[in-house]
């Protein structure tokens, strides 16, 4: 055990090291000293910056006994910026462009050329689309808000459908398209509006074309058909579906095989534009 008189010492006489040598000669000391318990000092942190030329402007921790370098996040460049504001600049143009054009159904060929032009702008500015990656940014329901295959005024666009107008008492509502990337099923949603013979009300329906999807390379979906279902709504919401089943491969005609492609040339968290295998445009937005 350590005497009295050890711990009667002034603090300045007690040595960091436990030899009895670092103790001076006049003091005397009784007893025998198993240890000395190192006293521990407290540390001082103090947080500064570097100078503001050094090339990694970080918060740095210095202590008496280390240091250790914490850095920032990195800023956001002007660069960053000004590609923020170019690409909401364009989608605003974009959008207002073909906002009067009911998807496409009233486009004339000026409107087409104006729409296809801003897409294309649209499309540099974002940069190449690569999904292979990223397949969850398909991920969604997505409503349609242009086609520039509507300008044909039917209800197929470039490929062979139902005419629009006067011929069959059509009236086209809303089209969604409805991904899962885990169940890779891909929805075509149709809301029609079936004219009756008066004093009938119209007959209110909604189409589903359901497909199965696959990324080709990395921005390219092919869709495979696979069958139709309609349910009826308002008045008649009350009968079953009817679904009608995918027609055998022999029995399709040659340009429509039941499975399609298109490019996704652009993609955000609420836009979407896609070129199909046969030129038509396509602006989606998420709903």
């Amino acid at each position: 055990m350590v005497s009295l008189s050890l711990l009667l010492l002034p603090p300045t006489l007690l040595s960091h090291s436990s030899s009895p040598s670092s103790f001076p000669a006049n003091c005397a000391i009784h007893g025998n000293i198993h240890s000395v318990t190192k006293p521990v000092l407290p540390v001082s942190l103090k947080l500064h910056r570097l100078p503001a030329n050094h090339a990694n402007r970080s918060a740095v921790v210095r202590s008496a006994l280390d240091e250790v370098a914490v850095l920032d996040p990195p800023p956001f460049s002007e660069n960053d910026k000004g590609k923020t504001e170019l690409i909401a600049s364009l989608k605003l143009k974009l959008l207002s462009i073909v906002s009067g054009l009911n998807r496409g159904l009233a486009a004339s060929e000026a409107d087409l050329q104006k729409a296809d032009d801003a897409a294309k702008e649209l499309e540099a500015a974002g940069g190449l689309v690569d999904l292979s990656n990223d397949i969850d940014k398909l991920q969604g329901r997505w409503k349609l808000i242009y086609s520039s295959a509507f300008s044909t005024r039917t209800l197929g666009g470039s490929r062979p459908g139902p005419p629009t107008g006067r011929l069959l008492p059509i009236t086209l509502g809303q089209v969604f398209q409805r991904i899962d990337v885990l169940s890779t099923d891909f929805d075509n949603i149709v809301e029609l509006e079936l004219g009756a013979p008066w004093p009938l009300p119209p007959v209110e329906v909604i189409a589903t074309l359901a497909h199965k999807f696959e990324l080709i390379g990395s921005a390219k979906v092919k869709i495979t058909f696979e069958k139709t279902t309609v349910k009826t709504t308002g008045n008649l919401s009350q009968l079953p579906p009817l679904e009608i089943p995918r027609i055998p491969d022999a029995l399709r005609p040659p340009d429509n095989r039941g499975s399609g492609e298109f490019e996704v040339t652009y993609v955000d968290a609420d836009t979407r534009i896609t070129r199909g295998d046969r030129g038509e445009l396509r602006i989606f937005v998420i709903s």
